[in-house]
């Protein structure tokens, strides 16, 4: 399996942005996949996750209402569109799968928001 993150960048507060996470070796139905980051000097937060085979997906309560996780299957591909992104957001994105118990991350995307 691999992913492969991009996506990120450096953005003012109240921008948006669109993460893509390209998946290989398996397909998105196989596995919840989602999204982590991370801040250095902190652990690895979940952000969102979703699941293609049932069609639910899970926010952590910081981002609900600004973030969307969707996926793409002709593409093998999640994405994770980020609106109204605030400083506190700012950290490396990686993409996971399985989510809750990553076997396989991505090489990450940076996301900075700036005040």
């Amino acid at each position: 399996a691999r992913l492969v993150e991009s996506g990120g960048g450096l953005v003012q507060a109240g921008g948006s942005l669109r993460l893509s996470c390209v998946a290989s070796g398996f397909t998105l139905d196989e596995y919840v996949i989602g999204w982590l980051r991370q801040v250095p000097g902190k652990p690895r937060e979940r952000v969102s996750s979703i699941s293609v085979k049932d069609g639910t997906s899970w926010y952590t309560d910081s981002v609900k209402g600004r973030f969307t996780i969707s996926a793409d299957n002709a593409k093998n591909t999640v994405f994770l569109q980020m609106n109204d992104l605030i400083p506190e957001d700012t950290a490396v994105y990686y993409c996971a799968v399985p989510f809750w118990t990553p076997h396989t991350e991505g090489q990450g995307t940076q996301v900075t928001v700036s005040s």
